[in-house]
Order: C-alpha cells, then sequence, then structure tokens
C-alpha cells in the first residue's frame, strides 16, 4: 500500500517537472519571439530615421545651392504668396473665379472653364482646355483652384506663356488688367490686351443688374431712415 502511495507521488512529481519544463521551453520561445520583433522594429525604426536624415539633409543641400522649392504654407494668402499684385487686383480676380465657379466647391473644374472661355469669345477645345489646366495645375487633380487660377496672371505678366496658350488668351480677354501697376518684367504686357468682351455677356449683366439693384435698395433705406429722424425730431422739439 505504502509502495503504490510512493509510485503515486513520484508519478505526480514527474509530472509536474515535464509540465514545468515545457511551460519553461515556451517561455523561452516567447522571449526569442518577443526579441526577435522587438530588433525588427528597432530596424524599422532605424531605417525611417535614416530617411528622414537623409531628406532634410538633401533639403538642406538643396537650400545652400539655391535649388530648393519653396514650400507653401497650410493655409494658401494670396497677399503674401502674389505679392507683384495689389489688394485690389488680386479681388478683383477672386471676383472673377468665383463667377465662374459654378459649383461653389472652390476649384474651376473642365466643364466651367470651357463655359468661361465661351463666355469671354474664345472657346476652346477639349483637348486645348486640357492642356490650359495642364499648364498650372499643380496638383495634378484636372481643375484649377484659386491658387492656380492666380499663376495664370503671374505667369501671364512675367512673360512666361507662349503666345498660342490658351492661358494667355484667358489672361488677355480678361477684366482684369494686372499691368495697372507695374509688374515686374512686364510693364506693358497687356497694351494689347482686348476690352472686356465679357461684360457684354447676358451673365454678367444679370450679375451687374442684381448689385445695381441692391445699392439702389441700400440708398432707398437710407433716405427713410433719415426722413424718419426728421419727423422724430420735429415731434420731440
Amino acid at each position: 500500500m505504502a509502495s503504490e502511495e510512493l509510485a503515486q507521488k513520484l508519478q505526480r512529481r514527474l509530472q509536474l517537472e515535464e509540465s514545468g519544463a515545457a511551460m519553461e521551453g515556451e517561455e523561452v520561445a516567447a522571449k526569442g519571439e518577443a526579441a526577435a520583433e522587438a530588433e525588427g522594429d528597432r530596424s524599422c525604426l532605424t531605417a525611417s530615421a535614416g530617411a528622414e536624415l537623409s531628406a532634410k539633409l538633401c533639403r538642406r543641400q538643396d537650400i545652400n545651392e539655391g535649388a530648393a522649392q519653396p514650400r507653401r504654407a497650410a493655409v494658401f494668402n494670396p497677399y503674401t504668396e502674389f505679392k507683384e499684385f495689389s489688394r485690389r487686383q488680386i479681388k478683383d480676380m477672386e471676383r472673377m473665379f468665383r463667377l465662374y465657379d459654378s459649383g461653389r466647391d472652390g476649384y474651376i473644374d473642365l466643364m466651367e472653364l470651357k463655359l468661361m472661355m465661351e463666355k469671354l469669345g474664345a472657346p476652346q477645345t477639349h483637348l486645348g482646355l486640357k492642356n490650359m489646366i495642364k499648364e498650372v495645375d499643380e496638383d495634378f487633380d484636372g481643375k484649377l483652384s484659386f491658387r492656380e487660377f492666380l499663376l495664370i496672371f503671374h505667369k501671364a505678366a512675367a512673360g512666361e506663356l507662349e503666345e498660342d496658350s490658351g492661358l494667355l488668351t484667358l489672361a488677355k480677354l480678361s477684366e482684369i488688367d494686372v499691368s495697372i501697376e507695374g509688374v515686374k518684367g512686364a510693364k506693358n504686357f497687356f497694351e494689347a490686351k482686348v476690352q472686356a468682351l465679357s461684360s457684354a455677356s447676358k451673365f454678367e449683366a444679370e450679375i451687374k443688374a442684381e448689385q445695381d439693384e441692391r445699392k439702389r435698395e441700400e440708398e432707398e433705406r437710407k433716405h427713410r431712415r433719415a426722413a424718419f429722424r426728421e419727423l422724430k425730431s420735429a415731434f420731440t422739439q
């Protein structure tokens, strides 16, 4: 009886030892995997840090050599980026941009540009319109942002557009004369500018009529307020 009990205890002890050895093996394997994973992470971080450092060094070298491209701020400010234009000129360009941004999404797409050129009296082919956008499409989205729209006049005033460019035609036919106050390198660039064909369009005529109507209503309100004040003053005397 005692020998059976002793045999059971020995067997139990043996099972415990075997179980402990298995757990220890699993723990060692887990630690090995964790170490390998950590080593991999360190390698990735090292590679990432190396690429970032390399990019910074390349950027610094470009700056030293004067070949670095300016980085635009996240918030676009036309008055600081396009300093060659006066505030009034930029406001005029913004009004024109909004006039043809019929989708009110902050962009002039291919169809809106097509309508714009038709209203300016210089219709373009589909390929011609695509080429116009491509000339200033910095983000390759196939449409014109306000900044890219300003680039049209910037390039036109600086003489950077070809004579047969649709963008040059757009700049010449627009009502915005960026040479009024003298743009560097293009003092007389728009002397041959065609006079405001767009102002004769029905669409712009309707816009102007609405503006005149609002001005007239505002003047009438001022007169009514003035008359009321005079009447009130007469009663209080």
